[in-house]
C-alpha cells in the first residue's frame, strides 16, 4: 500500500502523541537504513563511508546511521551541511550531541565538499519529504559531489531532490543504487526507479493504532 506524504506526517505525529517519540523513529529508521546497507555490501568493516547530512530529520536519520556503521567497523565521516547550532529538530540535535563524544566518527560542518579520501559509500541524508523550491548551496554542490563520485550510494528515505509525493524533481537531484524509506512507500518514489535504484520500505516500530482515521 502507498500513501501520501501528508498521511505520513500525520501517522507519525499520532505515533509520537502515543508516546512512542520520534528520537524512537529515527533511531528505528536510521538502525533499519544500517541494515539493509550492510546486508548488501557484507562486511563495511574499514570502509570509508561519507555521509551527508542535511538540517532536518533527513540527516538526523544520516546522524543515526553514523553511529551504527561505526559499531561495524567503518571509518565514518559526517559533513554537516549548515552550523550545528542551525539544526532544525530536537530528534537530530540529539543524536549530532552522541556523534560529538565519539572520536570514531569524523564530524565536518558547513558543507565543503573537499574531501582528503575517496569515499566507498555515500549516504545522501540531505533532503528528505520537505523539498520545496529551487536547491541552494551548500546542499546543491553535496548533490553535484555525489554524483560525480564514483561509489555507491545509498538514500535515506528518498533521493534529495526528488518529490516523494508526485514523483517531480528539483533543479538538481541524486541518482543513487539503494534508497530505503520508512514505515510504507510514498506515492512518489517508485515513479523514478531510475534515481532510486533497489528500493525497501522498512517498518521502524509505529503503532499500527497510529495509521487509524488517517489511512
Amino acid at each position: 500500500m502507498e500513501i501520501t506524504v501528508e498521511q505520513m506526517y500525520n501517522i507519525e505525529n499520532k505515533g509520537h502523541d502515543m508516546g512512542f517519540l520520534k528520537k524512537f523513529m529515527m533511531e528505528n529508521a536510521g538502525a533499519a537504513a544500517v541494515k539493509r546497507l550492510v546486508g548488501k555490501l557484507g562486511n563495511v568493516d574499514s570502509k570509508n563511508i561519507l555521509i551527508f547530512a542535511g538540517m532536518g530529520n533527513n540527516g538526523g536519520d544520516g546522524l543515526v546511521m553514523a553511529r551504527h556503521l561505526a559499531g561495524y567497523g567503518a571509518k565514518v565521516t559526517v559533513m554537516l551541511l549548515g552550523n550545528p547550532e542551525n539544526i532544525k529538530t530536537e530528534e537530530s540535535n540529539w543524536n549530532w550531541s552522541i556523534l560529538k563524544k565519539m572520536p570514531s566518527v569524523k564530524l565536518m560542518t558547513g558543507g565543503s565538499t573537499d574531501f582528503n579520501f575517496k569515499p566507498d559509500v555515500i549516504v545522501d541524508g540531505i533532503l528528505g519529504t520537505g523539498i520545496s523550491g529551487e536547491i541552494r548551496e551548500p546542499y546543491a554542490s553535496a548533490i553535484n559531489y555525489i554524483n560525480q563520485t564514483d561509489c555507491y550510494k545509498f538514500a535515506v528515505d528518498v533521493p534529495s531532490g526528488l518529490d516523494p509525493q508526485t514523483g517531480e524533481t528539483a533543479n538538481i537531484f541524486t541518482k543513487c543504487n539503494m534508497t530505503v524509506t520508512f514505515h510504507k512507500m510514498k506515492q512518489g518514489i517508485p515513479k523514478r526507479k531510475d534515481l532510486t535504484g533497489e528500493l525497501f520500505a522498512e517498518k521502524i516500530g509505529i503503532p499500527p493504532e497510529a495509521e487509524e482515521g488517517i489511512l
